[in-house]
């Protein structure tokens, strides 16, 4: 086992090396590794100052329920009743449909609610602090149908702090710290243990680090929004030139690297196909879902493709004559977050690529060339090759 952990140490490491010692783009990627190393320090740096603030404010508030215990449970009536509406307001749908009076620790509720959530929302406010009794007069509903105040709403869901899906700072300093040890102890240990400790560390750690659920990790689920990013960039042409090379998207592989071929397929849809990690292709079909002139274009992956993603570009003129064009893009990588760094290991990270892309753009619309895979790419013949036909 320890040879085992030897070679793959060596390979890591020399791996790591001939990356960051690559003639062509080594200095780039030593650069690009420096600002990350320097990020990755500020937040962490950020986060333990959050960290040290929650742990002071828990314990504040551990000692202040700790005295309460011991002072007169008979709490003012208006105190209680602010308590009793904080505790209504985290578990019902509608709490804006619900009134409180108290009197002497006797708390009445008037209102509307569902039905289910009537028994979990009295067994909260019995057990708020000072309350002596309840009385329920609620008008239950089995829906909100026809019901003008349970109309709308954002359903409750009473869930430990560790279900949830943004840890506090505080959890997340500790279970960084307890994940970290539970990785070194496997890796000193053998066996099933050892891989044990590993794997619950690493899943410990990649939790508190990215703050996202496990799901979104490994990429399960529903739904594109596993990786986000936004980029803006200022063109020096009308925005009608530049709305309209957008909207040419099959001449994008002309000068955006990543990609290899788009084929339009009529009635808004086309099929993509891009360079994946280690150079192999990833493809995928995605749709127009909105399209204004000169305004906006939005886009969508179609359900089933292999790289879930969809995304949103604004156009808005420069009070000088320019473009500032803005882009919004979601996607879901193959593998979740897991992949997405892995294909970042490999030179395919989608946000430095967007990067990457949007100078070349630049440069091409406004001095009219640029590089693209070592080659001069100019306007005039991006312009010559055959544009999609537009819906």
């Amino acid at each position: 086992m320890n040879a085992a952990k030897i070679a793959i140490s060596a390979f890591a490491s020399g791996a790591a090396f001939m990356y960051l010692s690559d003639p062509a783009r080594g200095k780039r990627r030593r650069a690009m590794a420096r600002d990350k190393a320097v990020k990755a320090w500020g937040d962490f740096s950020d986060l333990a100052d959050k960290a040290q603030r929650d742990l002071v404010n828990r314990t504040r508030g551990a000692f202040s329920e700790l005295k309460a215990v011991f002072r007169d449970p008979h709490a003012d009536d208006n105190v209680l009743i602010q308590r009793v509406k904080s505790r209504v307001g985290r578990l019902v749908s509608h709490p804006h449909a619900i009134t409180a009076s108290s009197q002497g620790g006797k708390i009445v509720l008037k209102g509307t609610i569902l039905n289910e959530e009537v028994d979990s929302m009295l067994r909260a406010v019995r057990s708020v602090p000072g309350v002596e009794d309840v009385v329920n007069e609620l008008e239950v509903h089995r829906d909100a149908h026809q019901v003008s105040s349970l109309q709308g709403g954002t359903p409750r869901e009473s869930r430990s702090e560790l279900m949830q899906r943004n840890w506090t700072p505080a959890l997340r300093m500790a279970a960084g710290g307890l994940g970290g040890t539970l990785l070194w102890y496997g890796a000193r240990h053998t066996g099933v243990v050892g891989l044990a400790g590993c794997l619950a560390g690493a899943t410990l750690l990649t939790r508190a680090v990215t703050n996202r659920e496990i799901k979104e990790i490994v990429g399960v689920g529903d739904g594109t929004r596993t990786v986000e990013f936004d980029k803006t960039v200022h063109i020096h042409a009308p925005v009608e030139e530049v709305f309209a090379f957008w909207s040419d998207y099959q001449k994008f592989p002309s000068f955006m690297t990543h990609l290899k071929q788009i084929h339009d397929l009529g009635n808004g849809k086309s099929h993509w196909v891009a360079k994946g990690p280690g150079g192999i292709s990833v493809s995928w079909d995605a749709e127009l879902t909105d399209r204004i002139p000169n305004k906006l274009l939005a886009w969508r992956s179609v359900p089933g493709s292999a790289v879930e993603t969809e995304g949103v570009v604004r156009f808005d003129q420069d009070p000088g004559g320019g473009t500032r064009v803005s882009i919004q893009m979601f996607y879901k990588p193959p593998a979740g977050l897991i992949g997405h760094y892995v294909a970042s290991l490999f030179g395919s990270d989608p946000k430095h690529e967007m990067d990457d892309d949007m100078v070349r753009l630049k440069s091409l619309i406004e001095l009219g060339k640029t590089r693209a895979n070592g080659t001069r790419v100019t306007l005039e013949d991006v312009r010559l090759q055959t544009s999609p036909q537009m819906v």
